[in-house]
């Protein structure tokens, strides 16, 4: 367990990183006797950072290393959190300046939910997230790490705010009541060509829907609730692909539409 000035001096060092667009060495080599606790700690104290002094606001959260694919990639087998602020949305009409905002940036294809009623856990079931439900949309997690070449374990993942960059959510609109977000098939193009394929069961070998629930459960064990009108991003269902200047790729996913992201 690290002290309360250990977690600081982390927090710090990831705020400034993610400001300079620079990267750092692994939390993890320097400390390697981290825990997950200290690890949300510093995302907290990270969070806090933007709050105060770029006063930026949360809007929902995310939920990280969410498929197989993504584990294996990472070498990360649990699922972890983060938090979206307003600063991280991107607009369909706009361009992702990789220059300018990135570092080392990877983009997935997700399922966003859209909460119309509080949820919280524990005691959470899928029903209870698709009552809790105004809509879901097509959208993309364009994630990032300041932690130096994607060198990570789950303890810094967590404490880098879930490795989360940007995020954009599609305008097509589905009622999650209406679709299997089981079977629903999914397909990511990188500029024109197909680079994956996946399905709902992707997420926690299920559903989009359990991720949420994992969530709710979770984050209701320290009282934080997921309230209503927030974004909440699933998970991918493909593996991360790597981005840079220029790219454009787009995600359709059955039974509730398509979006599309460009970088410059």
């Amino acid at each position: 367990m690290l002290s309360s000035e250990q977690r600081n001096t982390y927090a710090e060092a990831l705020y400034q990183a993610l400001r300079q667009r620079e990267v750092i060495e692994p939390l993890t080599n320097r400390t390697p006797d981290m825990t997950i606790e200290d690890a949300y700690a510093i995302s907290s104290g990270l969070l806090d950072r933007r709050i105060e002094r770029d006063r930026e606001k949360v809007i929902g959260k995310k939920i990280g290393v969410t498929s197989q694919a993504v584990m294996k990639m990472l070498g990360v087998y649990q699922p972890d959190f983060g938090y979206l602020t307003d600063a991280m949305v991107v607009d369909e009409s706009e361009a992702l300046s990789v220059s300018t905002k990135m570092i080392q940036p990877r983009a997935e294809g997700e399922i966003a939910f859209v909460l119309k009623h509080d949820l919280i856990g524990p005691g959470i079931t899928a029903s209870d997230v698709l009552r809790a439900t105004d809509f879901v949309v097509p959208c993309f997690e364009i994630v990032d790490s300041r932690i130096k070449d994607w060198k990570i374990k789950i303890q810094d993942t967590v404490s880098d705010n879930a490795s989360c960059g940007y995020f954009l959510l599609g305008s097509q609109a589905a009622d999650p009541r209406k679709v299997d977000l089981s079977t629903c098939g999914m397909v990511m193009e990188l500029n024109g060509q197909v680079v994956a394929t996946g399905a709902g069961a992707a997420a926690l070998g299920s559903s989009p829907v359990s991720c949420v629930v994992w969530l709710a459960n979770t984050l209701g064990k320290f009282g934080v609730p997921l309230k209503a009108g927030e974004v909440i991003l699933s998970g991918a269902l493909v593996p991360l692909q790597p981005v840079k200047a220029g790219d454009y790729m787009s995600v359709s996913i059955g039974g509730i539409g398509r979006t599309a992201v460009r970088f410059e």
